[in-house]
């Protein structure tokens, strides 16, 4: 059961959860836009938690599983005709393949840290090439849906409706990594984190922990990737395979809180929030705000090392002992 080590946590956890439902009564539709793209980011970085947050594996291509799940959806949509729900699955597998793939073979190397981080980096820069250079994935123009809205092609012109099943996807994975965290397997990619040889002296397969652990990851990000695809009908390689997916879905648990549950929620609204008051605010000198992010992230690492949890969990604390549950 997951427990809330203080009040400033629920103060934090419910600000967030006001603003959420406060779209729904905005006058101006440019919220839920951008809360909608903000939602996406965050099934991103609630797969990089599941094997950076718990794992330690430390990836900076998470691209390459959003991607290829994005990919694979659109080439059946689009080239095949296949109806979009078995696309969608398809996407999710394909991710789930791909996240296990790279971590069968990085990991049967021994690679770890920034070595493992850097080969996560490479397959989503040659998956970026491959994807522009190949006919069947659209080349260079990338691949486009048609525009059929219907619950059958997942396609909805009311964005009211979009949001509300964006907020369920979101809740059903941060529901499905909290029951990761606190199952067996959890506490085993946890003593992965902390020290591996002792995890593996104590006859935990580590090889197989991580690995299932990037599968897992792997699908999170293949959704991801899908649920993008179908809201705006057009991938391309740099969009979905770029390093900007990689950083969001890195740079919004770190913020947050890595190895928690709410922190890749929390650090991803907080950030494009900040984001899109500095696109405001400093409208005249575009690009500033990429400046702005990394400014953060630094000053993160340095005084924030377990992210706004962290932060929160020394307000008001109502126990002693902290269990980082949360």
């Amino acid at each position: 059961m997951m427990k809330l080590q203080s009040l400033g946590q629920i103060v934090l956890i419910a600000a967030a959860l006001l603003y959420l439902v406060s779209v729904y009564f905005m006058s101006s539709p440019v919220w839920m836009g951008f809360t909608i793209n903000a939602l996406i980011v965050v099934v991103v970085a609630l797969s990089w938690n599941v094997t950076g947050g718990f794992g330690g594996l430390t990836s900076f291509g998470h691209a390459a599983l959003y991607g290829t799940g994005a990919y694979a959806s659109a080439i059946l949509q689009v080239k095949y005709g296949v109806n979009a729900w078995l696309a969608l699955g398809a996407g999710i597998v394909a991710g789930t393949a791909m996240g296990a793939f790279i971590g069968a073979l990085a990991f049967r190397y021994g690679l770890k840290g920034s070595y493992f981080a850097l080969v996560t980096l490479a397959f989503a820069e040659v998956l970026r090439i491959c994807a522009s250079s190949f006919d069947f994935t659209g080349g260079g123009s990338g691949l486009q849906l048609k525009l059929e809205p219907g619950l059958s092609t997942l396609q909805f012109n009311d964005r009211a409706v979009v949001y509300t099943i964006l907020l369920a996807v979101v809740a059903l994975v941060m529901a499905l990594t909290a029951l990761l965290k606190f199952s067996r397997f959890g506490a085993y990619l946890i003593a992965v984190r902390e020290n591996e040889d002792a995890a593996r002296a104590l006859g935990i397969d580590t090889y197989r922990i991580k690995v299932q652990a990037m599968a897992i990851a792997g699908a999170f990000g293949g959704l991801a990737g899908v649920l993008y695809l179908q809201l705006w009908l057009f991938i391309d390689s740099t969009v979905v395979y770029g390093s900007a997916v990689s950083i969001e879905a890195l740079i919004g648990p770190i913020i947050g809180g890595a190895g928690t549950i709410w922190g890749p929620l929390l650090g991803t609204l907080g950030l494009h929030l900040l984001g899109e008051g500095a696109k405001h605010l400093l409208s005249n000198a575009p690009g500033l705000n990429f400046v702005l992010y990394a400014v953060v992230l630094i000053c993160a690492l340095r005084f924030l090392p377990q992210g706004l949890m962290g932060l929160a969990a020394r307000l008001g604390t109502f126990r002693k002992k902290e269990d980082d549950n949360a």
